[in-house]
C-alpha cells in the first residue's frame, strides 16, 4: 500500500481510505470486522465514517458505524489506525440536535469519542456547510477540540470553493485551526463540481483531498451495462445511479475504461481509481466494501500506472460530467 501526507500535515494516510457508511446497514458487525481486518492487513490505515451513519435507515439511530469501529479498535493498536469522522447531521431531537454551532459540535464530538471508545479523533470533518452558523463559531469550536487534544486535525466535506476559501481566511486571521482536508464528491462521472474551482484552491492552499464516491456509486465497476440497467437500491446514491444508467455518454466513458482495463489485464474499478489517484492534489480515495471480495478487488488500484495517453483519453471522454 502507498501512503501520502494529508495536505500540509505530517500525517501519513493510505492512498485508499475505507469508507464505512455500510457498517451496521448492509454489513453487520461481524462482516464489518472481517472487512476492517482485511483492509488493515492490506495496508489500509485510514477509516472514514460519520456520526449520522446510517440514521436514514429504519431502526438505525445513527452512530452505529462509529460503534462498530470502536469495538474493532479494541483489537488493534490505536496509534496504527487513522480514524476520520464527521459532524453536522441531526443526531438528537431539539433545535440543537444538528448543525455546526458550538453547542452541537462539542456535544457531538463527545458522543463520537464515546462510541469510538477512543481519547481522540484523528480527523474531524464538517459533513456539509451550515448557513445558519457563523464560520467563526464553527471554527472556534473545532479549534477548542484541537487545543484540548480530543481532535488532531480538522477537515471539511461538500464545501464550495468560496466557502472553503473564506474558512481558511477566518482561521488565518483568528489564529484558529484550519481545515487540512476536503472531502468532495468526485469521479470520472462527476468532475465539474470539484474541478471548476476547488482543484486550484486545494492545490494552492495545500489541502488534502479525500474524494467520496470515486466509483460513481458502483457504475465505474462495470456492473451496469446498456443491457442491465437495474439500480442497486441498497445504495444511498441510488439517485445518481438512476441518472447514469440512462445516460449514453456514461456508457461511452465505460467503453474506454473497459478498453484500458483489458490492456492492463485489470478491472474497470482499478482504472477509475488509478485515474483519480494519478492527480497530485488527490490524497486518498474513499472506497466502500460490503464483502471481502469487493475489498480485494479495489486495493490493487494503487499499483496500476496509467500512461499519459490513457489519462488524456479518459479526460477527454468524460468531459462534461
Amino acid at each position: 500500500m502507498q501512503y501520502k501526507n494529508l495536505g500540509r500535515t505530517g500525517l501519513k494516510v493510505s492512498r485508499i481510505c475505507l469508507g464505512t457508511m455500510n457498517f451496521g446497514w448492509s454489513a453487520d458487525e461481524a462482516t464489518s470486522f472481517t472487512i476492517m481486518d482485511a483492509a488493515f492487513e492490506a495496508g489500509i490505515n485510514f477509516l472514514d465514517t460519520a456520526d449520522v451513519y446510517s440514521r436514514w435507515v429504519e431502526g438505525n439511530p445513527g452512530g452505529v458505524s462509529e460503534q462498530i469501529i470502536g469495538n474493532w479498535l479494541k483489537t488493534r493498536s490505536r496509534r496504527d489506525v487513522i480514524v476520520a469522522t464527521k459532524v453536522r447531521g441531526r443526531m438528537w431531537d431539539g433545535p440543537n440536535g444538528e448543525g455546526l454551532s458550538r453547542a452541537h459540535i462539542i456535544q457531538a464530538a463527545e458522543d463520537s469519542l464515546r462510541r469510538l471508545q477512543t481519547d481522540y479523533i484523528d480527523l474531524y470533518q464538517t459533513h456539509w456547510p451550515d448557513a445558519e452558523t457563523p464560520l467563526e463559531e464553527t471554527l472556534s469550536a473545532l479549534d477548542s477540540l484541537v487545543q484540548s487534544g480530543k481532535v488532531r486535525y480538522i477537515g471539511a466535506s461538500n464545501y464550495p470553493a468560496w466557502k472553503l476559501t473564506k474558512s481558511l481566511w477566518v482561521s488565518d486571521v483568528r489564529r484558529l485551526a484550519r481545515f487540512e482536508s476536503l472531502q468532495p464528491h468526485y469521479s470520472l462521472l462527476h468532475r465539474s463540481e470539484f474541478e471548476l474551482e476547488l482543484t486550484e484552491v486545494c492545490s494552492d492552499q495545500d489541502i488534502g483531498v479525500i474524494p467520496y464516491s470515486p466509483l460513481a456509486a458502483g457504475f465505474l465497476t462495470g456492473k451496469y451495462t446498456r443491457e442491465n440497467k437495474q439500480p442497486d437500491t441498497t445504495r444511498a446514491e441510488g439517485g445518481l445511479i438512476q441518472k447514469l444508467v440512462n445516460d449514453e455518454k456514461a456508457y461511452q466513458v465505460m467503453d474506454e475504461v473497459n478498453r484500458i482495463a483489458a490492456a492492463h489485464h485489470g478491472s474497470a474499478a482499478h482504472v477509475a481509481l488509478a485515474w483519480q489517484l494519478h492527480q497530485p492534489v488527490i490524497t486518498s480515495s474513499i472506497i466502500g466494501a460490503r464483502t471481502i471480495d469487493q475489498l480485494n478487488e479495489l486495493v490493487g488500484a494503487v499499483d496500476l500506472h496509467l500512461t499519459t495517453e490513457e489519462i488524456e483519453t479518459l479526460n477527454k471522454v468524460s468531459e462534461g460530467f
